[in-house]
């Protein structure tokens, strides 16, 4: 459990520093140089015609430092999620293996648990971390001691609910990006309302460049931080649904494949 954990925190530093390499570099190299054509197109229209209202380039609505790091952080839970969903995938795998060998009609006394448990620490060490294998085996070593089929029944309940709570801890780091996205999105807000104000005396001389293009940057963040946490929030709660679905399957799974075969005597 601890390599798995240490692992795990490896992978998520690295995906933040991939996360920040790459969306800096579409940022230099596509993204602003985008924005500056479009915001001199634009100027050259407004130059010819006063009146004319040019198209919103979404080039500029995501150019600026709050957009870029509402992405960065956005592609960090992304890979955090995706690699929660990749061992779900995996654990979902290995309910549908016969771990423990049980031929049908085969009861398993309390002076065999012992055997059978072997063949769940023969499995890898990173299979014997998962949940179903865990269950199982806490199960077999209960049923060895205490020779009560209902005891074997709580601690798989047990197991389950903690395996629950763990999972449900884990996703605390999703859930503060999920948090600081649309903070990081009024930031931009409140940066851009000061500039606003600051170029305020501009306007009452008959200049609303600065103060549109500074209020552009208040909504613009805004709208992208909650584009953003919306996406995200969604991904978030589907793996929480496949994590209930997980937990509830395992415990089915015990009941079939080992408590219905249990016998005192």
């Amino acid at each position: 459990m601890r390599s798995r954990l240490s692992s795990e925190f490896v992978f998520q530093m690295f995906a933040l520093l991939l996360s920040i390499v790459i969306v800096h570099s579409v940022y230099v190299v596509l993204v602003r140089p985008q924005a500056a054509v479009a915001e001199a197109a634009h100027a050259a229209q407004i130059a010819e015609n006063p009146d004319t209202v040019p198209e919103r380039s979404m080039w500029i609505i995501v150019r600026d430092y709050e957009q870029e790091a509402c992405f960065i952080l956005m592609l960090w839970a992304m890979a955090i999620l995706g690699y929660k969903w990749r061992g779900l995938f995996r654990q979902q795998a290995l309910l549908r293996q016969d771990v423990i060998p049980i031929a049908v009609g085969e009861s398993i006394l309390p002076e065999d648990a012992r055997d059978y448990a072997r063949a769940i620490e023969a499995l890898p060490e990173a299979e014997r971390d998962y949940l179903y294998p865990r269950a199982l085996l806490a199960a077999l070593r209960r049923f060895r001691v205490t020779r009560s089929v209902q005891d074997v029944s709580a601690v798989v309940d047990s197991v389950c609910e903690t395996e629950t709570d763990r999972l449900d801890s884990e996703l605390a780091l999703v859930r503060y990006i999920a948090w600081a996205i649309p903070s990081i999105g009024f930031i931009g807000t409140v940066r851009g309302i000061g500039q606003a104000l600051g170029m305020a005396y501009k306007a009452v001389e008959g200049d609303i460049t600065g103060v549109t293009a500074a209020l552009g940057l208040a909504f613009n963040s805004t709208l992208i931080a909650l584009i953003l946490s919306i996406v995200l929030m969604f991904v978030l709660y589907q793996l929480q649904l496949m994590q209930e679905r997980l937990v509830l399957d395992a415990n089915s799974a015990c009941d079939r494949h080992l408590i219905q075969h249990l016998q005192t005597r």
